[in-house]
């Protein structure tokens, strides 16, 4: 029995990608975050904005002008609360600051990463989520812990954490360790999402149950679309497929753990 719950997707290079779901504790705590950071930006607009109201009152002594400002401050209030989640979760691939923080992100159901489209709708329907609690309630109850804004935008909350027990199944060669250092210096692992290193962490795993062909036909392939990721024409030294495998999955780590909030 596992103690997170955990969703399994299968990618068009054939490898089985496991999920690990966030938990409603998980993304209650970056949702408090993010509640803290957004409320600050609130208060900033709310003091602004009185000030230019104070202004133009002064000027327009008319009731109606004061309905039509309060009429956009609730507009424009909306937006910047909406507005905060579209944003970051667009930009940062599905993480908001709270979302980093948790270690947790946004994801499509089949695994890529979301886009405007998804953000837009989650971020839609999250007042409706945090009326009394409904998201809360949707997400114990869900076998997918999704809340209302997850399905129907079509999205999972995941742990970005790989567990610690698929880490210790490897066998990594000591090439693989000089070669990962150099990669730090060379490739754009900001690039690099989970789930990317995850198919990585998946291949290294099983290449030893595969056959010498189809073993050689996908590292060669995985290899060919990590260097397009992380922006490398060339590698500073020759080396095989699965060497190069190997330096970037040391590389992720190193740069995950070196990476701090």
């Amino acid at each position: 029995m596992h103690i997170f719950n955990r969703v399994k997707h299968q990618t068009p290079e054939s490898v089985e990608l496991e999920f690990i779901l966030a938990g409603i504790g998980s993304r209650a705590w970056a949702l408090l975050i993010d509640y803290l950071i957004l409320w600050l930006f609130l208060i900033l607009f709310f003091v602004a904005w009185v000030a230019i109201v104070g202004q133009l009152m002064e000027l327009f002594d008319n009731r109606d002008i004061f309905l039509w400002l309060y009429a956009i401050f609730l507009i424009v209030n909306y937006f910047i609360y909406t507005g905060y989640f579209v944003f970051f979760e667009t930009l940062w691939q599905g993480q908001s600051p709270g979302k980093r923080i948790a270690k947790i992100r946004v994801i499509r159901d089949d695994g890529r990463p979301v886009g405007l489209q998804q953000a837009v709708l989650r971020a839609l329907l999250r007042p409706i989520d945090d009326t009394f609690f409904l998201g809360a309630f949707f997400i114990l109850f869900n076998r997918k812990e999704k809340r209302l804004g997850d399905i129907l935008a079509g999205t999972l909350v995941i742990q970005t954490q790989p567990p610690a027990s698929k880490k210790a199944t490897l066998s990594l060669s000591e090439e693989a360790q000089p070669l990962a250092k150099e990669l730090l210096q060379i490739g754009d692992f900001s690039k690099m999402l989970p789930d990317d290193f995850a198919i990585i962490r998946e291949y290294l795993q099983r290449r030893g149950k595969m056959t010498a062909k189809a073993r050689a036909k996908l590292s060669l392939e995985l290899e060919k679309q990590v260097q397009a990721v992380l922006n490398i024409e060339q590698l500073p030294a020759p080396a095989s497929s699965d060497i190069f495998l190997e330096a970037v999955y040391l590389a992720y780590q190193q740069q995950s753990t070196d990476f701090s909030y």
